[in-house]
């Protein structure tokens, strides 16, 4: 079963932008305690959907320049991917339900 794989600034543009299949970066830190109540969702999305998607993690704290980039002000941020463009963005501590509503209308996408 997929895990979720650490992803940091300098990787970023290899492992997500370049990517051919969609992923899904959560933005967290350690000290955020919503950032863990999702943290098993994340999880299971990333087994569930494996081949279809990869899921990266990405720790604000020890990497500020891409989440600048992308204004996250807030986490946990849950930013879709798909061709180097974000697709779908997901902010605060959703239930696992409806963080799969907004990714997988973009994952059939990419398999049709």
């Amino acid at each position: 079963m997929a895990e979720p794989f650490v992803v940091t600034d300098d990787e970023f543009q290899d492992e997500v932008i370049n990517s051919e299949t969609p992923v899904l970066v959560d933005f967290w830190a350690e000290w955020c305690g919503p950032c863990h109540m999702i943290a098993p969702h994340v999880k299971a999305i990333a087994g569930e959907y494996e081949g279809s998607l990869r899921v990266a993690k990405l720790d604000v704290d020890d990497n500020p320049t891409v989440p600048g980039r992308y204004g996250i002000i807030g986490i946990p941020t849950l930013m879709l991917f798909k061709g180097g463009e974000v697709v779908a963005r997901i902010t605060g501590a959703l239930p696992k339900d409806r963080i799969v509503a907004q990714i997988v209308p973009h994952l059939e996408k990419a398999e049709a």
